[in-house]
């Protein structure tokens, strides 16, 4: 028996040793910013019958929403003492949720106050949606790791599977995608899908990153030709655009890659880099490569990796354990 026993051991160090070098092989790519080697059994097929179901119940709530004027807001931040010089310093954001752009946001002429106003009023929204993600990860992980689990953990473990699109309840597909988008890529494909807030999708339909649709409420481009069937998702509040901007790349088929390099970093335990990730959105826009050029510029040039590690500060206290 003791032959069978090696052979077997001698088997798994040589699997084990595979596995090693396929993984240090992808991490290789992504810090390279190439086409990944992925199983065909993980982050295959998506099912899109209740993906956005969450996002759009938004919609459905009643809202008294009052678009605050430009120099309202600066009064409201100036007040509370927010302001992009402290959080870069402090690396704390005050939780003061806006849903609305002001219209002004086109007629702000210096280009440095537009952008400051822009980053102020997204940056908390987005670090609320990757709060939201953070808190759900902590808690598959919980799960996860138990023997048993009660009737209402797999109650939820259901709605994430649907959230997220996931066929068979697939647990290893759900932990790839379910995942927090970095700060600094967020805001700059908001700034550039906008124009920084000056956008007509962003200012009549509080769409921040251009996503489109086929059916449902939209925005039809101006110039489009006639049979242009694509319109660009409109919505009630930022809040909205920002959880549907998260749950599209965390389920496109399009942004595959993107999910399995964001995993290979977190793997390897490394930072969840922007600059690395931006080279796996070239689907995003019809420019491709180009596209991820300059979002590049967007991030370099205007300091965004400085937010990638800030915090929301908490408005209740179920949420200080993140800070």
């Amino acid at each position: 028996m003791l032959p069978t026993f090696v052979n077997f051991q001698k088997n798994s160090i040589l699997a084990s040793k595979e596995t090693e070098n396929k993984s240090k092989s992808n991490l290789e790519k992504v810090l390279k910013g190439q086409p990944l080697d992925n199983s065909p059994k993980v982050e295959e097929g998506l099912n899109v019958k209740s993906l956005f179901e969450d996002v759009f119940k938004f919609d459905e709530l009643p809202t008294d929403t009052v678009r605050l004027n430009a120099s309202t807001i600066e009064q409201l931040f100036k007040d509370t003492n927010y302001n992009l010089e402290d959080v870069r310093k402090t690396k704390l954001v005050k939780p003061i949720s806006l849903s609305l752009l002001p219209e002004e946001m086109k007629m702000i002429e210096s280009s440095k106050k537009k952008k400051n106003l822009f980053i102020k009023i997204i940056l908390p929204l987005i670090l609320e949606e990757n709060n939201r993600i953070r808190v759900d990860r902590r808690k598959l992980f919980n799960i996860l790791n138990k023997n048993k689990n009660s009737e209402i953990e797999r109650r939820w473990l259901n709605l994430k599977f649907k959230q997220y699109g996931v066929l068979n309840k697939d647990l290893s597909t759900l932990k790839i995608r379910m995942d927090e988008i970095p700060v600094s890529l967020a805001i700059a494909q908001a700034a550039k899908e906008t124009g920084w807030g000056t956008s007509r999708f962003a200012l009549e339909g509080n769409a921040l990153f251009g996503q489109w649709t086929y059916s449902g409420d939209g925005i039809k481009p101006a110039g489009a030709d006639n049979d242009t069937t694509h319109k660009v998702m409109k919505f009630k509040i930022l809040k909205s655009s920002v959880r549907a901007y998260q749950r599209n790349l965390n389920t496109h088929s399009s942004y595959k890659d993107f999910r399995l390099a964001r995993a290979e970093l977190r793997d390897n335990k490394m930072k969840v880099d922007s600059l690395i990730l931006a080279n796996y959105l070239d689907k995003y826009a019809e420019t491709g490569k180009e596209y991820v050029k300059i979002l590049k510029k967007i991030i370099k040039q205007n300091n965004l990796t400085e937010f990638d590690d800030v915090k929301l500060l908490p408005s209740n206290k179920k949420l200080k354990s993140l800070i």
